[in-house]
């Protein structure tokens, strides 16, 4: 028996990763991977600028709270209708990035959702492994 799957059944998607150093030095650099990445998933220039922004307000506070000589790994997923973005690094405090703040606001204001998870320390990283993960869908956080 042969195997057959069909084309419209399965929904086509783009990974793109980097790992950086976690130095403030590197947002540029990530601000462009973003920028770059949803133009070429074809989102719309206004989405652009609000992806890019949600990026790098989570990319700098994980950057700002980064265990010294730690990398920042970045992570762009995207198929026709969304856009997941996961980024990771070692803290060095035991609090999940600033969601208090206005920072996290923002970034809750212009996604669909975000997700912040922190891990016990890890003596084999010399901090605590955090994860932030949020999704853009098409058409804006407003659903429309």
């Amino acid at each position: 028996m042969g195997e057959s799957t069909s084309q419209s059944a399965v929904e086509r998607t783009t990974t793109i990763g980097v790992r950086v150093p976690a130095e403030l030095e590197q947002l540029t650099m990530l601000r462009a991977l973003a920028e770059t990445v949803a133009l070429i998933a074809d989102f719309a220039i206004d989405e652009v600028v609000d992806i890019r922004l949600a990026l790098d307000e989570v990319a700098t506070s994980l950057i700002l709270d980064a265990v010294p000589g730690s990398t920042l790994d970045c992570e762009f997923t995207y198929n026709e209708n969304e856009m997941f973005v996961r980024v990771a690094s070692a803290a060095v405090s035991e609090t999940v990035v600033g969601q208090a703040g206005f920072g996290w606001h923002i970034v809750r204001t212009l996604t669909q959702s975000i997700a912040a998870v922190q891990e016990p320390f890890d003596s084999a990283v010399s901090g605590y492994p955090t994860v932030v993960d949020f999704a853009w869908a098409r058409g804006g956080a407003d659903g429309g």
